[in-house]
This record gives C-alpha cells, sequence and structure tokens, in this order.
C-alpha cells in the first residue's frame, strides 16, 4: 500500500495526467400504455440492474394509473399524445439526450437482468444496435400466430435485403447514440422494429443479439397486439421499405413481369402473322404495346429512383457518422 502511495506522489510530482474513464450516460426508454399492473415493477427491475441509468417512461394516454405508479417507481414520466409505439419511439429519440439507449416494454415481459450484458456488449464492441432476441420458456408468454408470424416476416426481410436479424419484432433494444440521431423514425405504430432493423442493415451498421429470457405477462396486464392487424401493417411497411430502398428491384421486377406477360400473349401474334401476314387481334396487339411502354417506363423509374434512394443514404450515412462511436470521447 505504502508503495502505491509513494507511485502516486511521484505520478503527482511529475505533473503526470492519468484520464478517467467516463461512463456513458444511460437512458432506460419505456414506452407505456396501460402498463399499471407491471410498469413498478418493470421501473425497479431496471434500475436495479443498471444503476447509474435514468429511467424514463413515454405515456401513451394511458387511462389507468399507469403515470402515478411509474413516479412512484422512480421513473421520469413524460407524455406522447399521438397514439402508437412509433410515435412514441420518435418522441423519445427526439427528446432525449444519452450516450447509450435502452429500450424495453414497460409490462416486464423482457428480463432487466439482460440489459448489462446488452450494453457491455454495445460499447466493448462500439456496436450500434444490440437485440434482445426472445427466447420464451413459458408457454402463455408468446401465442403461436406470433411465432409462425415472426418467422415468416424474419424470412421474408432476410431474402429482400439479404441479412436479418434472428428475431425482428423484438422490442428489446439497446442503441448507441449515433443510431438514434441519425434514424429518421417514420413508423406510427408496432411497425417501428421493422423500420429500425431495415435502417441498420442499409446503413450496414454494426449489430449484435443477445439471447434474453422472455416472460409471460403479469396478472392484469393486457397485450396490445393485433395479431391479423398489426401483421398486415407490418407486411406493408416491409413492401414500402423495400420499394424505396430498391426501387431498380421493385420496379424492374414489375416491369419483367409485365414483358414477360406481354410477350407470352405476341406469340400467337407473331405465329399468326408469320403465317397470313395479317394481324386480325387487334385488341390483343394495342394490349401487348401498351404493356411493353410500361415495362420500359418501370425499368427507367426504377433507374431513377435509384439514384435519388442512393443520395439520401448518403445523407443519412453523413448524419450517422457526424456522431461518436460508443465509447468513445
Amino acid at each position: 500500500m505504502a508503495a502505491k502511495g509513494r507511485a502516486s506522489t511521484s505520478s503527482a510530482r511529475t505533473g503526470d495526467f492519468v484520464p478517467e474513464v467516463q461512463r456513458p450516460r444511460i437512458a432506460v426508454l419505456l414506452p407505456c400504455y396501460n402498463e399499471e399492473a407491471a410498469i413498478a415493477a418493470t421501473v425497479a427491475g431496471f434500475r436495479a440492474a443498471l444503476p447509474g441509468a435514468v429511467v424514463y417512461v413515454y405515456d401513451n394516454n394511458s387511462g389507468d394509473g399507469t403515470r402515478a405508479a411509474a413516479v412512484k417507481a422512480g421513473a421520469i414520466v413524460r407524455t406522447e399524445r399521438q397514439q402508437g409505439k412509433g410515435n412514441v419511439v420518435r418522441r423519445m429519440f427526439a427528446d432525449i439526450d444519452a450516450d447509450v439507449y435502452v429500450m424495453a416494454d414497460g409490462d416486464l415481459t423482457y428480463d432487466p437482468k439482460a440489459a448489462p450484458a446488452m450494453v457491455d456488449q454495445l460499447v466493448g464492441e462500439q456496436l450500434d444496435m444490440v437485440v434482445g432476441t426472445r427466447r420464451h420458456e413459458e408457454k402463455g408468454a408468446y401465442r403461436g400466430g406470433h411465432v409462425l408470424g415472426n418467422r415468416l416476416f424474419t424470412g421474408l426481410l432476410s431474402g429482400l435485403f439479404g441479412r436479418s436479424f434472428s428475431d425482428i419484432f423484438s422490442g428489446y433494444r439497446v442503441f448507441s447514440r449515433r443510431f438514434v440521431k441519425s434514424f429518421p423514425v417514420l413508423s406510427a405504430g408496432f411497425e417501428i422494429e421493422t423500420e429500425m432493423s431495415v435502417h441498420a442493415l442499409e446503413l450496414r451498421m454494426p449489430v449484435g443479439e443477445v439471447e434474453t429470457a422472455y416472460a409471460a405477462r403479469l396478472e392484469g396486464s393486457h397485450s396490445k397486439l393485433s395479431t391479423w392487424s398489426d401483421g398486415w401493417r407490418i407486411l406493408k411497411t416491409i413492401v414500402t421499405l423495400y420499394r424505396v430502398e430498391r426501387p431498380v428491384l421493385f420496379y424492374g421486377g414489375i416491369g419483367a413481369l409485365l414483358l414477360a406477360l406481354a410477350i407470352v400473349l405476341s406469340i400467337p401474334l407473331i405465329v399468326t402473322y408469320l403465317h397470313t401476314g395479317l394481324v386480325p387481334r387487334v385488341p390483343t396487339a394495342i394490349l401487348v404495346t401498351g404493356m411493353t411502354i410500361v415495362a420500359v417506363l418501370c425499368v427507367f423509374a426504377g433507374l431513377i429512383l435509384d439514384t435519388v434512394t442512393r443520395g439520401r443514404r448518403e445523407v443519412r450515412r453523413l448524419a450517422y457518422l457526424s456522431l461518436a462511436a460508443p465509447g468513445e470521447v
């Protein structure tokens, strides 16, 4: 101990400066709608798992005692009037300033004890997003239709964009500051997780996954998800994002389909013309001509929009690069 004291004194005399390692500012974000039964336990869980973090609860027009329970549990409670999880996430990302953002649901289905490992992976590997891949051991935790839908949409996303995550619908995620502040949230509802995944894939961000336990809801807590309506909205979101981010393939595919149909319809016309020198089916000939023109226009539209998409992607990439990586001063 004395030797350490002398070394410290010697360093002070020589004027050596040892910089203090600055801990990242962590914000826990909990979007909530009628979660009175579970929000207090959720806040307590994250406060215990991440003692230095600030827990924010964003109430989305709850009609029960969610706000009072969250305040009593020690969270900072704010309100977002526009209904929908996407609207809440947009507000949270815009308002809160931190180095690391931990986002989960307020129903205690996600395990707060997994948060430190996810944060450590994000900072240690300088990632921009870590997804908590759900492992459900309780029968009532995850409905069968949701499991099937998750697998189908995960496979669809992988097929369309070339890469994907194991669980694209997980609401348990840890983000870097440069992800949050470069992410233009456009979704309004539960399709926000799909938009986050596509944003990370399109900008080729370094990402990771951590398997986490997924529990059943507490008694008195009810799911806000609708299997069919939310599934339809998510499907529309994937198609829209594919159209916007892959215009050459999207419009080129439509053009190729139209051209293939035009060729099939034109074969009898060509055969008849070669034998008789006449084109008796004029309406079909007009249809084939119109389909061919539209097919060519689709291809050129895709090429033009691809230039626009490339410019937008470059702007987003520059906004992303203007912020430091996790762990950097």
